[in-house]
């Protein structure tokens, strides 16, 4: 794609360093996407109180919370660095550290890699191999799999790439109790089934600047409406999935009831969203934003459900 080979002028700023203290912490920080790592944490950490079927050691959790946080900002850090090209041509992601400048591809390079072997060492020595072994797996996976094989190339990339995402739920439940089990391979599915219908809709929003950088998301290629069929499938299987954790988890009463009311909820959305697909609705009106908003609201409340059902029994 000759298409990437465009930069614009921050991108060939030779200096970073010249920055103040402040701005460059900032752009490091920025490189690690916060605002993503806040919603791996989210399925991490009420994993460990349903495995401990009450409060986990919280020193165990805040080892858990920063080996994670590291892990996957350097995974994110090495995204960046890997699609600094195609970030300068999204206005979404054009004002990103590496295309303003503020930090060289060489910093995030080392950055990220370091993030990488602090964190699997972090978690090897303070929690246990089989967390670190699943820790470094989501970040290679997220790296090699994700970015560099799937994502320019294929419309399925957030599918499959996405499992990525869903290994934190693992790394909750193996940090407790260094085994594997039923309830985490279910939420795990939940997490698989949500990153789609979660994605797409961001994904119609501003699927002109995947275009233009040539990355093939589903909306690029396909039209509203079978993006929305798609939606709609991917909601009543992820919905369908979520009612398992009520046996195979043992939870209370609660949980199956929460589960229902929040995927009705999402049902609702994503019925609606095909709707006004369908009926050819483009623009500000189709308001695709609203199942994505809503996708990590869902996402919360069901987790903090699993994180508070131990104590409702």
């Amino acid at each position: 794609m000759t298409a990437v080979e465009t930069r614009p002028a921050g991108l060939v700023e030779r200096n970073p360093g010249h920055r103040p203290l402040t701005a460059r912490l900032g752009a490091f920080i920025a490189l690690t996407k916060p605002r993503i790592i806040e919603l791996l944490l989210i399925t991490t950490v009420p994993v460990m109180f349903l495995a401990q079927r009450g409060v986990p050691d919280l020193l165990l959790v805040l080892e858990v919370v920063v080996g994670g946080y590291m892990s996957a900002g350097g995974a994110n850090a090495l995204n960046m660095y890997i699609d600094r090209d195609i970030d300068a041509l999204m206005s979404r992601t054009e004002r990103r550290p590496l295309v303003t400048g503020m930090v060289s591809p060489r910093e995030a390079l080392v950055f990220g890699i370091s993030l990488g072997v602090i964190s699997t060492a972090w978690f090897a020595v303070l929690v246990n191999p089989l967390s670190a072994a699943l820790s470094l797996t989501a970040l290679l996976f997220y790296v090699f799999v994700y970015t560099l094989g799937l994502k320019r190339r294929t419309s399925q990339n957030i599918v499959w790439g996405g499992i990525a995402g869903c290994l934190p739920v693992f790394i909750g439940w193996t940090a407790v109790t260094d085994s594997l089990a039923w309830p985490p391979l279910v939420l795990f599915l939940v997490v698989f089934f949500w990153t789609p219908p979660h994605t797409w809709p961001l994904s119609m929003k501003v699927k002109d600047d995947y275009a233009n950088a040539g990355v093939p998301m589903l909306p690029v290629l396909a039209t509203n409406e079978a993006v929305g069929k798609q939606i709609v499938a991917y909601s009543w299987v992820m919905v369908a999935v979520s009612m398992a954790l009520w046996p195979l988890g043992h939870t209370s009463l609660v949980y199956p009831i929460t589960a229902a009311v929040l995927g009705g909820m999402w049902l609702k959305e994503a019925h609606g969203l095909l709707a006004r697909a369908k009926a050819g609705i483009v623009g500000a009106k189709l308001k695709e934003m609203r199942l994505f908003h809503w996708s990590i609201t869902y996402l919360t409340l069901l987790f903090v459900e699993v994180a508070i059902d131990p104590f409702l029994k």
